[in-house]
């Protein structure tokens, strides 16, 4: 029989240290408005689940679906401008 003694050094060898990494939180942190937007979007979803849209409601839904877009296009148009090359380089 063979022993994992041995084994288990490798699959230890580099203890999590429990958080995300600087690149994830930097990634997260460009992400935040869409997020925010998102959860707007949700809260304003949930109380319509089991009751009718009042026009007020359907103000919020709108609004709250305008600002998802609009976080999503910030979002894509700075990504596009990072991987577009410049012109004449």
């Amino acid at each position: 029989m063979k022993s994992i003694a041995a084994l288990h050094k490798l699959v230890t060898a580099t203890p999590f240290d429990g958080g995300p990494s600087d690149a994830e939180l930097d990634a997260i942190e460009s992400e935040m408005p869409l997020i925010l937007a998102e959860v707007e979007l949700l809260d304003a979803q949930i109380p319509l689940l089991d009751r009718p849209a009042t026009v007020l409601d359907e103000r919020r839904l709108r609004r709250a679906r305008r600002r998802v877009l609009a976080a999503r296009r910030e979002i894509a148009n700075r990504s596009a401008a990072v991987s577009v090359p410049e012109v004449g380089a």
